[in-house]
């Protein structure tokens, strides 16, 4: 499927969104692959769109340098930009003191390779993983798109309020679970022992993200979690009809979408409760408490 540029309006693309398929939630089938929508995107978006949907991709670069820092096996994302081969190179270029030839490559990889090297992680990050997804969601907030950024900001949240919930319920120490570096991952390492972490008077969606927490099953708190994002990014696009917000939020929601559509509920909730006993293994508290 092939979709024109229209020429008339730069950065409308109306042609483009009209002939895009409809899907809900609650779809059973995919109208194509998060691979496939980003070869369409690649065809038919102006040159400073295309850049401003890198910040969604970068998320499989994010996993895709990480494995290749830690030498872990397995293949790696089809879906982020950059290939192995330019992956590995930009590794090379940090490890040897050079400039980062790639411009498309984002300021926090060349961050994130030197930490490695130097076997530093700034405090209070704990691991490699943490740090990525704290330089992360600082550019993505950082991005000349109130939306996205807004997007980033809003997923930050999310998974700092849920890691502080479940790090009280676990007995791990909260202050060490948030990362990034906005005012309500301040908030929650500064008020650790307070009952809302003092971030209730700060986002009108703190009480959603505590009730969805409470859902004891892992399986169905996880889609209630990706529901409130779908959601989210719904109440935000309200009057975005055929500019790049409104193909940003297909985006997304094409993500979600991917993902339960790829995983069955039984199948579901073996993983979903490996990941919640590898973080109850993984985060230790610090020798001196």
């Amino acid at each position: 499927m092939r979709f024109a540029l229209p020429m008339i309006f730069k950065n409308q693309y109306y042609y483009f969104i009209s002939g895009l398929p409809d899907f809900s939630f609650d779809s059973i089938k995919l109208p194509f692959t998060v691979e496939e929508f980003r070869e369409m995107l690649g065809e038919s978006l102006a040159p400073e769109d295309k850049k401003l949907l890198h910040s969604c991709f970068f998320s499989y670069d994010n996993d895709n340098l990480f494995r290749l820092l830690e030498k872990k096996e397995g293949e790696l994302q089809s879906r982020g930009i950059f290939s192995r081969a330019e992956m590995e190179e930009i590794i090379r270029q940090v490890k040897e003191g050079d400039t980062i030839d790639n411009k498309q490559a984002p300021p926090y990889f060349k961050k994130t390779v030197k930490a490695w090297i130097d076997e530093e992680i700034p405090a209070p990050l704990k691991t490699l993983e943490d740090l990525v997804s704290s330089l992360y969601a600082d550019y993505g907030m950082a991005v000349k798109n109130s939306l996205i950024a807004a997007w980033f900001e809003m997923n930050l949240n999310l998974g700092n309020i849920l890691s502080a919930i479940f790090a009280r319920k676990y007995g791990m120490d909260v202050s060490l679970v948030a990362v990034g570096n906005n005012e309500i991952a301040r908030l929650i390492r500064e008020n650790a022992n307070a009952r809302d972490f003092g971030v209730s008077r700060e986002l009108d969606y703190y009480d959603t993200i505590l009730r969805i927490s409470e859902e004891t099953d892992v399986y169905e708190r996880e889609r209630k979690i990706d529901k409130f994002r779908w959601n989210w990014l719904e109440e935000n696009t309200l009057f975005d009809y055929f500019n790049i917000e409104y193909i940003f939020a297909y985006l997304c929601k094409l993500r979600i979408l991917e993902r339960w559509v790829n995983l069955n509920a039984e199948e579901g909730e073996r993983v979903f409760r490996e990941l919640i006993t590898q973080l109850k293994n993984e985060i230790q508290k610090p020798e001196n408490i």
